[in-house]
This record gives structure tokens, C-alpha cells and sequence, in this order.
């Protein structure tokens, strides 16, 4: 692959003002370079697939899924003109359902299971006096139980990661907890 985690950066920078989300995407991109590493995969490849899954969610919020207009479609449009492989955009496609694009590289399943629920656990540690620390599982299974609790979350979208990606639900949770612990620091927690 010849674009950097550095390009990748200053494309999030120039593009997502909202420091919220841009730690989502931070967290995404720890969560795809522990699964990568698990699964022997390229670090770098799957990190800024995470980086860039919802660069442009800001810009382009308003969704057409016939016209392939606005999130993810506009960013990846982006991503096409300025070289990034095609593996990237199939995954950023396949993160939002409605593109109706399929999940078939483990990179894809990968980035769809772990997209909502590192929004979840953010949310989760958001409420906790230790934040990430000492945060397992069942702390946020306890949580996805409360649909008020960080009720804009897809809960389907969780269960459907967790099945696609193969990897039982515990500890799925705590592998994408300990990899945004690893960089709890840059997410705030």
C-alpha cells in the first residue's frame, strides 16, 4: 500500500473538526490494528481503514443510498481519487448497511464489528469514575441491556459484528476494551 497512516491523519484533520469524532475513529483505528495483528494481517493497512471509516460523516451527513450520495459514499469517492486501495473502500461501504455493499474480506467484518460497540464503550467509560480502567465485559453488557443508555447506538449492528466476525461476544468486548485502553490517553479515558 503506498498512503501513510500520515496522509491518512491530515485527511482526517482537514476533514472532521468534531473532536468527539475524531476520537471514534482513533478508537476504531486501535481496535482494526489489534484484530489485524491477531489475525497476522497488515497493521497498517487495516489502522487507517479504521482511521477513515467516518471521515467524511461530518461534511456529509445527509444519506441518499439510491443516489450513493453523502456517508460513507462521498468519502470514499475521496479515498478513490486520491489512490487508496480498493480494500479500504469496499470495508468503509460495507460498515454502513444501507450501501448495500456485502462484508466479504475480514477486514470488512472486522471494521462493522467493532465500529458501534468502540462508540458504546466510549459511552460506557464516559460514566465511569476509572473510565477504560478496569472495564470488562460484563460492565458493558450490563449497559447494552438499558436501550436508554447511549440510545442512538445500534445494538443489531453489535450482535450482527460480533456474529459476522466469529469471535464469541465476551470476549470480542474485552478485545476491542483492551485495545482502546492501549491508547486511553489520546481518547480522553
Amino acid at each position: 500500500m503506498n498512503k501513510t497512516r500520515e496522509q491518512a491523519s491530515q485527511l482526517l484533520t482537514d476533514w472532521v473538526k468534531s473532536e468527539s469524532l475524531r476520537k471514534h475513529m482513533l478508537a476504531v483505528e486501535a481496535a482494526m490494528r489489534a484484530y489485524a495483528e491477531r489475525f497476522g494481517e497488515d497493521k497498517e493497512l487495516w489502522g487507517i481503514t479504521g482511521l477513515l471509516h467516518d471521515f467524511d460523516y461530518e461534511k456529509c451527513p445527509a444519506v441518499d443510498p439510491v443516489a450513493k450520495t453523502g456517508h460513507p459514499f462521498e468519502g470514499v469517492r475521496v479515498l478513490q481519487e486520491q489512490g487508496y486501495p480498493q480494500e479500504i473502500t469496499q470495508a468503509i461501504l460495507g460498515h454502513a448497511t444501507y450501501s448495500g455493499v456485502p462484508r466479504m474480506a475480514n477486514m470488512a467484518k472486522v471494521l462493522f464489528a467493532v465500529d458501534e460497540l468502540c462508540g458504546f464503550i466510549m459511552a460506557c467509560a464516559y460514566v465511569r469514575p476509572t473510565k477504560l480502567e478496569g472495564m470488562d465485559a460484563s460492565s458493558v453488557k450490563k449497559k447494552l441491556k438499558n436501550k436508554d443508555f447511549a440510545a442512538k447506538v445500534s445494538r443489531q449492528d453489535i450482535e450482527t459484528g460480533i456474529s459476522e466476525v466469529g469471535i464469541g461476544r465476551d470476549e470480542h468486548i474485552n478485545f476491542v476494551i483492551a485495545a482502546m485502553q492501549g491508547i486511553a490517553k489520546d481518547l480522553g479515558l
